[in-house]
């Protein structure tokens, strides 16, 4: 065959390069913004190999490279007192397995916080990888008429300096550059004027820090005006708390409120989807398994999905506007009374979204005992996945009436109060624990505020994207698997070749067993099967229910809204709230306590504990209220 007839060669196509980037800063200097907005929604969460720290990777294609950035937890030395600190020295020294060493460094500080920031800089550049230092808000700076002048800097660092705002996008044009100087293989650094100190000599470091900044000419800037004006009310010792209360309850009459349309749309859809199927395919086991199993199971759970991107909206506007930081601040004189730090108010923050990083967070508390009075109390917070457990059984039994108004109803109420009542038996269970088995001396509390800002629509909803994504993937894995396990269960054993009644199959088997243990708390064996499903996680009992009703009739929120005032007495209803405020109900967050506390027996304390105390507590609540 001739050259001219044969097919054209195809091209050849150049593997990417991977270059590693890592991004190193002090907490609060806006490094996760640069992150958003160099890599968009090309990111991923992980945890780093053989340790439970999480860290975002994301990648950004120059030319033929791929850098992939990774963003480190934020430290304030590479001296390491705990494990995100010991990870992030370890990532940068190239010993981190499964983790190339970075082949440059973002060094991102808060230029309006220079003068303690800059002490980060003396061990980093000292590594000797490239460097660019990024000055960020400087947009803060100029406008509280503080002045840096960045080649002065430069000359004295030994490393090239950028003075961005990540919030705004001025300057990151200079981070871009830069990266594809490392992408080209061009960027190097300088040797630095000022002699480095050693890593982990931090007076020298302060004392380096401070002869660079004078002569770099560094002015700092004035305090910001509404950064003082808005502390003197938010840190109030008597108008802060109040005003915090206040914030509480909009959020929480807002979800209920605010997301109704949008839940009301979904399940509109859901039912109609449901029908469609239902009219387009044939009678069968697969029909059936589509409908009363997947449809009636996960579409019962999906549902909620809006009330769930609500609060993580409301906590994420919180948390970068500035204000979550003096919530702290304020919790700290409460939560100290009960044994407990500032530092353990973030990871608890943090369990309203999940108990598994907020578990996580805990490793940034260098006192071993209060980290594990920490991780023991995390799960007793209200977590996302117990919202539409609740939303379900506040919405059936508790009318909403107006207490304040239009401003607050009382199924808002009633939801704020389940989020209380599981703060307080944190707070109880840690005085306990604390003058007992983890007894330990004070720590003090140091946090550094940051300036409150305007939220950026972008960040806000980069997290609410990928609390979607958590959300869905949760909902097609875990709660469709047990569903269709449910149905299977359901449909056994065959009699004459058909299945039997519900409770009489396999399900109902499982659920009659334990009845008569469930019987005094006000329920009946289908509320039993969920119990048992739900310890794969709290949710999925909503998709048990589903499923279950979805055998006997319509399965949509409003009917499991009715059918279980057939099921649940009121004081059986209150009942089934507070075993699900106190119970363990999540082998997910079991798993990440074994291996944050290196073994089974803090485990095995938790899941006894708490389960002892959501069954006495639930047989208390609907002996009372049946009474009453």
């Amino acid at each position: 065959m001739s050259d001219c007839c044969a097919p054209p060669a195809a091209p050849t196509v150049r593997a990417a390069r991977e270059i590693t980037i890592a991004l190193v800063g002090p907490p609060n200097s806006g490094k996760s913004t640069l992150f958003n907005r160099l890599t968009g929604l090309r990111q991923k969460v992980a945890n780093f190999p053989g340790v439970t720290v999480e860290h975002h990777t994301g990648r950004v294609r120059v030319g033929d490279a791929d850098l992939l950035l990774v963003d480190l937890p934020g430290i304030y030395s590479l001296a390491p007192r705990s494990e995100d600190e010991q990870v992030t020295h370890d990532v940068l020294a190239g010993s981190m397995a499964g983790v190339h060493k970075p082949e440059a460094i973002l060094l991102i500080m808060d230029c309006t916080n220079l003068g303690r920031h800059l002490v980060l800089a003396a061990p980093i550049l000292s590594l000797g990888i490239p460097t660019l230092v990024i000055l960020n808000m400087v947009d803060d700076l100029r406008r509280r008429d503080g002045e840096i002048d960045p080649l002065a800097l430069a000359a004295q660092l030994g490393a090239p300096v950028a003075l961005i705002s990540a919030y705004t996008g001025e300057g990151v044009e200079q981070v871009s550059a830069f990266l594809e100087k490392v992408a080209a293989g061009k960027a190097a650094r300088k040797a630095p004027v000022v002699q480095l100190p050693v890593l982990n000599d931090i007076p020298k470091c302060r004392a380096w820090a401070a002869q660079v900044g004078h002569h770099a000419d560094y002015r700092p800037p004035a305090p910001p005006l509404w950064t003082r004006r808005l502390d003197g009310v938010f840190l109030h010792p008597v108008i802060g708390p109040l005003v915090f209360v206040a914030v509480v309850l909009g959020v929480f009459q807002t979800i209920f409120s605010g997301a109704r349309p949008l839940m009301d749309g979904l399940q509109r859809l859901v039912t109609l989807s449901g029908n469609w199927l239902a009219t387009v395919l044939p009678d069968s086991p697969l029909r059936s398994l589509l409908l009363e199993g997947v449809w009636s199971g996960v579409g019962s759970v999906v549902v909620f999905l809006p009330q769930i991107l609500l609060l993580f909206l409301f906590i994420g506007v919180l948390e970068d506007s500035g204000y979550l930081a003096r919530a702290a601040l304020i919790a700290d004189r409460t939560m100290s009374k009960f044994g407990l730090q500032g530092k353990s108010f973030i990871p608890l923050l943090s369990a309203y979204a999940c108990a598994v990083p907020a578990i996580m967070a805990t490793r940034t508390i260098e006192n071993k005992r209060d980290r594990i009075a920490t991780i023991l109390i995390a799960p007793f917070m209200t977590c996302s996945a117990r919202l539409p457990v609740y939303t379900l059984i506040i919405a059936a039994f508790i009318p909403n009436k107006p207490l304040l108004g239009p401003l607050l109803g009382g199924q808002a109420v009633a939801m704020l109060g389940l989020y209380v009542v599981g703060f307080l038996a944190a707070l109880a269970t840690a005085r306990v624990l604390k003058s007992t088995i983890l007894r330990s001396g004070h720590t003090p509390f140091m946090l550094e505020m940051p300036a409150y800002r305007w939220p950026t629509f972008k960040s806000i909803g980069l997290r609410l994207i990928d609390r979607s994504k958590i959300f869905l993937r949760r909902a097609g894995t875990v709660i469709l698997t047990v569903a269709v396990v449910l149905w299977v269960l359901a449909h056994l054993p065959l009699t004459n070749g058909k299945a039997p009644a519900i409770a009489d199959s396999l399900a109902g088997t499982v659920g009659r067993t334990i009845e008569p243990l469930i019987r005094p708390l006000g329920f009946n064996w289908k509320i039993g099967v969920g119990l048992v499903s739900s310890l794969a996680a709290r949710e999925v009992i909503i998709g048990t229910l589903g499923t279950i009703y979805g055998m006997e009739g319509d399965a949509h929120s409003v009917s499991l809204q009715t059918a279980l005032h057939g099921d649940l007495t009121t004081g059986g209803a209150c009942a089934l709230l507070i075993f699900f405020a106190f119970a363990m109900q999540c082998m997910s967050t079991m798993a990440v306590v074994r291996r944050e506390t290196g073994g089974w027996k803090w485990p095995a304390v938790q899941f006894t504990y708490m389960s002892t105390l959501a069954y006495v507590c639930a047989f208390l609540v609907n002996q009372t209220v049946s009474r009453l």
